[in-house]
């Protein structure tokens, strides 16, 4: 009979580990695909047989007593796990076994919409969100009362079980999650009646969230360990609340500046004037000079949005345009006609000059007849 730990290089009271770590040095090392000499493709059967009799404590422990390891699986032949193979190359680790029912659970998504002064000033909400929760009767465990999950029949509480195939270097014995119980290595034979064994049901909670000043579409509140609680009653995942900004009647935001058309009567512009309107922080008055031209702006510092991080607020831009009256009554048109006489103005005082390239034509265009004060 082969001396299993003389091949793999290690003692005879050697532990699981030495004896892993041993075997996928050499694995490394004696792989066909590593090294094709016929003699290291013989030595690496061997010492994946080692390995196969070694770590399986059964069958150890018939090869300590000089029995034959290989017995149950009608007899010689080199046996190896694909996945210790695999562990070898590419340095995994993890043990294999039973999988937990206890497991985390899902992240969850809710959109809430704010008005425009919400966003600016932030708001505290309560809203109710259907969800999955630990369930009330067996705690999250599944099983009916005074019961417990049982070791499964047919992995025998290992999660998993082997299969042996012939390959060109021998018997392949490869592992696959265990059908009978889904790889927990264990069943609920008696399954909780209000969850069926999930340990968790649906139900509907109410969630308090205080959104914060500063928001806009997009931004995304994180609230750890309010989404589904998991299955067998795992950790609850996080829900995040996704800000939707509804539009304002007549201010339009463009980061924390806000923006507001006002359309000016010809006669205003020329003489200036002021026109009081309706802002965040409630009524301000924007004032004109004499002679204001379309396309001029007024800024009133600090009537913006909230920064949402670092605090302060920016500014509320007011872009006058001045409303050309297009229906003119007879006794309007003669005092337009003495006004034009009295400033020397007709057809040929058109003068011609470049666009401002500098101006956000695009911007304003936006506004233009949109609102009329």
């Amino acid at each position: 009979m082969s001396d299993h730990y003389s091949a793999l290089g290690v003692d005879r009271d050697a532990s699981p580990d030495e004896i892993k770590k041993a075997y996928r040095k050499l694995a490394r090392e004696l792989h066909p695909d590593v090294n094709p000499d016929p003699a290291s493709a013989e030595k690496f059967k061997s010492v994946t047989t080692a390995y196969e009799v070694l770590s399986d404590p059964a069958k150890r422990q018939s090869y300590d007593r000089g029995g034959d390891p290989f017995s149950q699986f009608g007899g010689g032949g080199a046996n190896f796990g694909f996945g210790d193979i695999m562990d070898a190359f590419f340095g995994g680790g993890g043990s294999r076994g039973p999988r937990s029912r206890m497991r985390e659970g899902q992240d969850a998504l809710i959109r809430v919409e704010v008005d425009l002064a919400e966003a600016c000033f932030g708001v505290d909400r309560e809203f109710e969100v259907e969800t999955a929760i630990a369930c009330g009767k067996c705690h999250g465990n599944g099983c009916s009362a005074g019961t417990k999950p049982s070791t499964c029949d047919i992995c025998k509480g290992r999660g998993e079980v082997q299969q042996v195939q012939r390959s060109f270097i021998g018997q392949v014995m490869t592992s696959r999650p265990c059908a009978s119980c889904q790889g927990y290595g264990s069943v609920i034979k008696q399954p909780c009646s209000e969850c069926a064994g999930d340990g968790r049901v649906r139900a509907r909670k109410t969630i308090q969230v205080k959104i914060p000043a500063g928001v806009e579409t997009g931004n995304r509140i994180q609230l750890t360990g309010q989404g589904e609680v998991g299955p067998g009653g795992g950790p609850a995942g996080d829900l995040y609340v996704e800000i939707v900004e509804r539009e304002h009647p007549f201010l339009i935001r463009d980061g924390i500046d806000l923006h507001i058309s006002l359309s000016i009567p010809v006669t205003s512009a020329a003489l200036g004037g002021e026109v009081t309107i309706e802002t965040l922080d409630g009524e301000r008055t924007v004032s004109f000079k004499p002679g204001t031209q379309s396309g001029h702006r007024v800024v009133l510092k600090d009537l913006g949005i909230t920064r949402l991080r670092g605090g302060g607020r920016g500014d509320l831009i007011a872009h006058l345009e001045v409303a050309t009256p297009t229906k003119l009554s007879k006794e309007e048109e003669e005092l337009l006609r003495k006004l034009a006489t009295l400033r020397k103005e007709d057809g040929s005082s058109v003068s011609v000059h470049l666009l401002d390239e500098k101006a956000d034509a695009g911007f304003f265009a936006k506004f233009r007849g949109a609102f009329h004060r």
